[in-house]
């Protein structure tokens, strides 16, 4: 299957190992020192993107909008909510820069065309589109326009939605991966749709990934298994945090296993190996492990040898057991110990 891939930054998306995304989403719940945690934290786990949210409120909600989780003590709408999570363009900036100088891939899904132009200022290098936003043209008309890779989840739409975005922006030119994606938080393991990932590239023939809200290691690992292209999660500094998403989340500890697992799965599906040559190169190890012809017990010299007084021993250094046949009947010209093996030198 030939599946053309993509860059971001230093990342070849399709043709390298699998590319690891550590989505925070709102998990600064509003600090912007929080925020710049989180980079720090992310840093130290191997993984090659750190992925914020950015919403501006009065450019994407109304009063009208309803928690989807009523979670907050502070926040008395959705509104609300977005309101407080919001930074201001330069603070989004001192992220970016922050994550660059960390060695990481900033990346921030924008909820507004007001986002994504104040992202694009800031120089992004590609776009993640969620779940909701692939039936919103204006906004993917004004990312399309940029020119930047765009990686999209698919959480809420069915095959003929995915086919009709994939089909505009092949025509655009646009340079695409795509998430298997459950939009539920957290996801049960049953509906992760990791069956997703190969029908995905058999129909997209692009780059594709899993974008895991289940809260455990165990989807990432699995779909590493399958060779994905891309992974997301969702990342928490502590499971305790207060947060809608904290349960949809893995802990930087577990993000650093995946990170792990990833290089790992890597290494070991691109080092084939030659069974032939491996067992050249094991040749004196197999004589450690392998035995050769001993007497059952001692033995002495003029003993016409049957096997019943004959065993095999380790180390494989002496007589093969294939060559019984030629030393049964034989006389021993010396006395043998059955702390030892038989040698041709013992035979007559």
């Amino acid at each position: 299957m030939t599946i053309n891939g993509f860059s971001i930054g230093k990342h070849v998306i399709g043709k390298d190992k699998a590319f690891v995304i550590a989505e925070v989403a709102q998990a600064h719940d509003g600090s912007l020192g929080t925020a710049h945690a989180y980079i720090d934290a992310i840093a130290g786990t191997g993984v090659d993107a750190v992925k914020f949210q950015t919403h501006i409120a009065a450019e994407e909600s109304t009063l009208d909008e309803q928690f989807r989780i009523k979670f907050s003590y502070q926040d008395k709408t959705r509104y609300e909510y977005w309101k407080r999570m919001e930074f201001t363009k330069e603070q989004w900036k001192e992220l970016f820069e922050h994550a660059s100088e960390r060695g990481l891939v900033y990346l921030s899904s924008p909820f507004s065309v007001k986002a994504v132009e104040m992202l694009n200022e800031i120089g992004v290098p590609a776009w993640k589109v969620g779940s909701g936003e692939i039936s919103t043209p204006d906004i993917m008309n004004t990312i399309v326009e940029t020119g930047k890779p765009i990686l999209l989840s698919t959480g809420m739409s069915n095959y003929q939605e995915i086919e009709d975005i994939v089909l505009m922006l092949k025509k655009r030119s646009v340079s695409l991966g795509i998430f298997q994606c459950a939009s539920l938080y957290p996801t049960p393991l049953e509906k992760v749709g990791l069956n997703l990932i190969n029908e995905f590239k058999d129909r997209f023939q692009c780059p594709v990934g899993l974008s895991d809200h289940s809260g455990s290691i165990y989807p990432g690992l699995a779909s590493l298994t399958k060779g994905v292209d891309m992974l997301e999660v969702h990342v928490t500094l502590d499971k305790r945090l207060f947060g809608p998403d904290t349960a949809s989340s893995v802990t930087i500890g577990e993000l650093s296993i995946l990170a792990e697992a990833r290089d790992a799965f890597y290494l070991i599906e691109h080092n084939p190996v030659d069974k032939d040559s491996a067992s050249a190169q094991l040749a004196d190890t197999k004589l450690v492990f392998s035995k050769s012809i001993a007497p059952s017990r001692n033995l002495e010299k003029g003993t016409v040898l049957q096997r019943e007084m004959l065993t095999l021993k380790k180390p494989g250094t002496g007589i093969n057991s294939s060559e019984m046949h030629n030393i049964l009947d034989r006389r021993l010209k010396t006395d043998v110990s059955a702390e030892r093996l038989i040698k041709w030198s013992d035979l007559e």
